[in-house]
């Protein structure tokens, strides 16, 4: 290679692949929405619920316009509102608290486990005990399934049952993920998840659904979606939100989660892949017992005193993309600093945000892509 060529960059995540690998099959499927015109709740929706529904093992699936309408719609199904609490890890992308402080409750922040990213239960305790110093009522907890894996749900839901709060579970980044031998979607009241295009399972914008074995939650939630309506459709009510999924991403996404399993194997593949080449360099990301991942970001921590940015200079050089998730935690932020941290401090956090990197991972990255992605992060630390 000439010495002055750049390498050729290789893509974060890499939607055209399987662009490709999917052919005419998501052409057609959008041009029979487009034949049959039902563009809002069309016959796709309804197809989509049911088929997300046998893949999770939930009773009931609806889905929504987005992961944080996932999110916020159980809240107000719940009636969640100001003097309550709702326990967030602060280590997460902003939708979580941001959900909670929409329906004007006090979003707690809690930190997490080191090795696994995920809410942590002891810090959650102490989340309960300052709440309840402050006057607040503690009423719900939303543990996240970070980058893609399981978060500890007994731990979290024995905690729930000791004091009363119902769980909803984050699983933005989740999905179809296990928890000792039990995909996610099952877990507490009620799983959120994201369809945003950059996810395991996304589609062509933004989409979302939430998953619950509750009937009387999935009729609510159902009339939520819809500005509240009750069987009038000019009576509604309650409150609710203009939260429906479009016909045509329920299309694009009934086609892509029939890949969906492959291409979780994939992930898994190229993510031991990344371990084994990566295991002495940097802390590589830690599966818990029992919990699998679907590896929606593969995030290292750099070792002490690396600079961070100059190695993501270093890695671009090469072709190499990163992103780093988050660089605030939720509570460092401008919009949540306000908001009461659980006793202690949230100091796991703290540290993830000043250390952790993410690389390129999806389920096109061939071996050759993920060499040069290896030997770019090992040079870049001995150089």
């Amino acid at each position: 290679m000439n010495q002055h060529m750049r390498p050729e960059p290789i893509p974060f995540i890499d939607i055209s692949a399987q662009r490709q690998r999917l052919g005419k099959s998501i052409d057609e499927a959008v041009a029979r929405v487009l034949t049959h015109c039902q563009f809002i709740n069309g016959p796709e929706v309804t197809a989509l619920e049911k088929a997300l529904a046998e893949y999770s093992g939930a009773k009931h699936v609806v889905t929504c316009a987005s992961g944080t309408d996932a999110l916020l719609m159980v809240l107000m199904a719940k009636n969640v509102g100001p003097g309550d609490a709702v326990f967030c890890p602060s280590f997460t992308f902003c939708a979580t608290g941001e959900s909670v402080a929409l329906t004007g409750a006090t979003p707690v922040f809690i930190d997490v486990d080191e090795a696994t990213f995920n809410i942590d239960a002891n810090s959650l305790k102490r989340g309960i005990a300052t709440a309840k110093a402050r006057g607040l009522k503690p009423v719900g907890v939303i543990p996240v399934d970070l980058f893609g894996q399981s978060a500890d749900h007994d731990a979290v839901a024995a905690v729930a049952k000791a004091e009363g709060l119902f769980v909803l579970d984050d699983a933005a980044q989740g999905f179809g993920a296990s928890y000792k031998g039990r995909k996610l979607g099952t877990f507490g009241l009620a799983t959120a998840t994201s369809f945003f295009p950059a996810k395991p399972l996304g589609c062509f914008g933004d989409g979302g659904a939430i998953s619950t074995d509750d009937d009387d939650l999935a009729n609510t939630l159902r009339s939520i979606r819809v500005h509240g309506q009750g069987s009038d459709k000019y009576d509604n009510v309650r409150l609710g939100l203009t939260g429906r999924l479009d016909t045509m991403q329920a299309a694009i996404l009934i086609e892509k989660l029939k890949i969906f399993e492959d291409e979780i194997a994939a992930r898994n593949v190229i993510a031991d892949r990344y371990s084994r080449g990566l295991g002495n360099v940097v802390t590589v990301p830690q599966l818990a017992s029992g919990s699998t991942s679907v590896w929606a970001q593969y995030t290292i921590r750099l070792p002490k005193g690396t600079d961070r940015d100059a190695f993501a200079v270093a890695l671009k050089a090469q072709g190499v993309p990163t992103a780093i998730y988050y660089t605030k935690s939720m509570h460092q932020q401008t919009a949540y600093r306000d908001f009461p941290v659980a006793d202690g401090g949230l100091p796991v956090s703290e540290s993830l945000s000043e250390d952790v990197i993410s690389l390129p991972m999806h389920a096109y990255l061939d071996e050759a892509a993920q060499d040069r992605i290896i030997q770019a992060v090992r040079g870049a630390l001995s150089s």
